[in-house]
C-alpha cells in the first residue's frame, strides 16, 4: 500500500529548523555579494503574504527584502521564498475546496515585474480571476499577463 500523500497544509508545517541564516552560497555571491541569507519558514512567507491588502500586491522580491529586513540578513532565499509561495497558493486553494472562507490571498503575490503565476491552482486563468475580482487590470507583455500599473499599487515592507 503506497503511504498518504501529504496535504498542502502539511506541507506547509515545513522543515522544522526553519528560519535559519547562513552564509550566501558561492554560486549567489556573484549576484548577491557576500553576506549572510535567511532561509525563511513557510509561516514566516505566508504571513507576509497575508499582510497584502485587497487593491495592492506584492512580488515574491518585496517579500524576501522584508524576511531579509526582519533577520537583518543581506538577502532572503528566493528560490526557497518561491517554492513556499506555491505551496501556501495550493493549501489556500485545499481550504477553499474544504468550505473555509478566510484563505492566504496568494493571488496578490504575482512574479519579478508583475507577472502572473502560471505554476498558481488554476494557472494564470484562475489568477487573472482572482486579481480582476479585485479590480486589478490584466494585459498582456511579450505573450505574459500581468498587472497593468503594478508598480503603482506595490507593497513594500
Amino acid at each position: 500500500m503506497a503511504p498518504r500523500r501529504k496535504s498542502w497544509k502539511e506541507k506547509l508545517k515545513g522543515p522544522k529548523d526553519l528560519p535559519k541564516i547562513e552564509r550566501i552560497p558561492p554560486r549567489l555571491r556573484k549576484k548577491y555579494g557576500d553576506g549572510t541569507m535567511v532561509i525563511p519558514s513557510p509561516t514566516e512567507v505566508k504571513e507576509f503574504m497575508g499582510m497584502v491588502p485587497k487593491g495592492m500586491v506584492v512580488t515574491v522580491k518585496e517579500i524576501c527584502e522584508g524576511i531579509a529586513k526582519r533577520h537583518s540578513t543581506n538577502i532572503c532565499c528566493p528560490l526557497t521564498t518561491g517554492i513556499f509561495v506555491w505551496i501556501i497558493a495550493n493549501a489556500a486553494e485545499e481550504d477553499l475546496r474544504n468550505g473555509q472562507k478566510n484563505v492566504t490571498p496568494y493571488w496578490r503575490t504575482l512574479k519579478t515585474g508583475g507577472y502572473l503565476n502560471p505554476k498558481y491552482p488554476g494557472g494564470v486563468e484562475r489568477h487573472k480571476h482572482l486579481l480582476e475580482s479585485e479590480g486589478h487590470e490584466i494585459v498582456e507583455k511579450k505573450g505574459k499577463l500581468m498587472v497593468k500599473g503594478y508598480e503603482d499599487v506595490l507593497m513594500k515592507f
